[in-house]
């Protein structure tokens, strides 16, 4: 039986954009755990640290969909350079403010502008779509970058932490920068695979922000939910195992909570599913409202890391079954934007679940933290039954496979001499569907 996974690299540049863009997107876990690190050794205040640390966050959180709409709008060379720029430029200026002890409100302001830094995560999704778009792949390359998404949040924040406690201070957030810096001078020029610019269309209402799409809305919302698990998990797990009196337990439970979500992702992907996504959608989330009931029931790490790793089961075919449900119901103008808005769905919850979590439990120990990932699940899953009916009739709304609207048209016609169809230089989009 063929390797799904290895029939997805046979598309000419794939290996190519795919592993410049992990690259690339490594700096998005490491950047916010590496600015605490080492402002709390630098200056000795967890308070300060993790101020600066959320307003890059959040700053990452607003700039990224407008990056993505540019994307959009002008293509990923024209823009990725310039925000890339941006955002390494003021990082540097941060670590330098942190250096030489600049007056506080610097490092705000530099953690603002580092902020800027494109989603790489959604501009990878955005070429596999291009490269097998209308094909049964896209649900497997999907399913692999969900599983990428896993790794770089399980290898980026203790490589960051790693670096700073064993180099210098610095050296998480810088490695990250230069990181960002090389992933995208690589992956820019790859042009054969980079998705064609396609106009806004007024006459289908296809102009304006991606978030205005209802779709999108819902879909963000289901992961903030689910992103708020994660930031519960993520805090909780630690809580837990200092009460345990083994803290080191907390990294196994969180390494079995990223294992658990990895091979349901890498499963999900190698199967032909026909159920129709709005229903995987509610299966997703009535699976991840479930595997939260256990968490209240734990006694000790390993009944704990047993209960996260079916939690896990859920996480990644449910984040796929989005990106999915993103491509089917979002118009090719705004697709790159309508990713990253969900991407950052996910981010909000995170830090979310975090912040409200750590509150629970000081207030009423780790039982109050596994409380709130309830909560989320719940919420997850009415979020999922009352979207069923908006995204079946967006999904039948679409035009059928195969068919261009007017802007379609002219967006091809437009970028056809850059991209001829005949001969060896033809497009990966063209020739994906008669892959072997």
């Amino acid at each position: 039986m063929a390797n799904p996974y290895r029939e997805l690299f046979r598309a000419p540049g794939s290996v190519a954009f795919s592993a410049a863009g992990f690259a690339a997107r490594m700096p998005i876990s490491m950047t916010g755990i590496g600015i605490i690190t080492m402002l709390s050794q630098m200056r000795g205040e967890y308070g300060l640290a993790g101020a600066v640390s959320a307003t890059f966050t959040l700053s990452m959180a607003l700039c990224g969909p407008q990056v993505s709409r540019l994307v959009d709008r002008s293509g990923q060379s024209r823009v990725l350079l310039p925000a890339t720029g941006v955002s390494v430029i003021s990082m540097g200026a941060l670590l330098l403010c942190a250096r030489y002890a600049a007056p506080v409100w610097t490092l705000f302001v530099f953690a603002v502008l580092a902020g800027t830094l494109p989603n790489m995560a959604a501009m990878v999704r955005a070429r596999w779509t291009h490269v097998y778009r209308e094909s049964p792949r896209l649900h497997t390359a999907f399913s692999l970058e969900s599983v990428v998404d896993e790794l770089t949040f399980v290898v980026g924040p203790a490589l960051s932490v790693a670096l700073s406690t064993a180099l210098f201070p610095e050296a998480g957030p810088l490695v990250a920068a230069a990181l960002l810096t090389v992933g995208v001078l690589l992956f820019v020029p790859q042009k054969r695979t980079e998705p064609p610019v396609h106009r806004p269309d007024a006459a289908t209402g296809t102009g304006g922000s991606a978030i205005r799409v209802g779709s999108v809305q819902l879909l963000a919302l289901l992961l903030v939910a689910g992103g708020t698990i994660v930031g519960t998990v993520d805090v909780v797990s630690v809580a837990f195992a200092e009460e345990q009196g083994t803290p080191a337990g907390a990294g196994i439970v969180l390494s079995v909570y990223a294992v658990g979500s990895a091979l349901a992702g890498l499963v999900f992907g190698a199967l032909k599913l026909s159920v129709p996504l709005p229903r995987l959608l509610l299966l997703g989330a009535t699976g991840t409202a479930l595997t939260t009931l256990p968490l209240l029931l734990v006694g000790n790490v390993a009944t704990l890391s047993v209960a996260v790793f079916f939690s896990g089961l859920f996480f990644a075919p449910t984040m796929i079954v989005v990106m999915g449900l993103v491509e089917k119901t979002v118009p090719p103008a705004k697709l790159t934007e309508g990713m990253t808005w969900a991407i950052t769905g996910l981010s909000v919850g995170v830090a979310l679940g975090a912040a409200v979590s750590g509150s629970m439990v000081d207030r009423h120990g780790p039982t109050g933290g596994f409380a709130v990932a309830i909560v989320a699940g719940v919420t997850a899953l009415l979020l999922a039954l009352g979207s069923q009916r908006p995204l079946t009739r967006r999904l039948a709304a679409q035009p059928p496979a195969g068919a261009h609207t007017p802007a379609d048209a002219e967006a091809a016609e437009a970028a056809a001499p850059a991209q001829p169809t005949d001969g060896p230089s033809a497009t990966v989009s063209d020739t994906a569907g008669s892959l072997p």
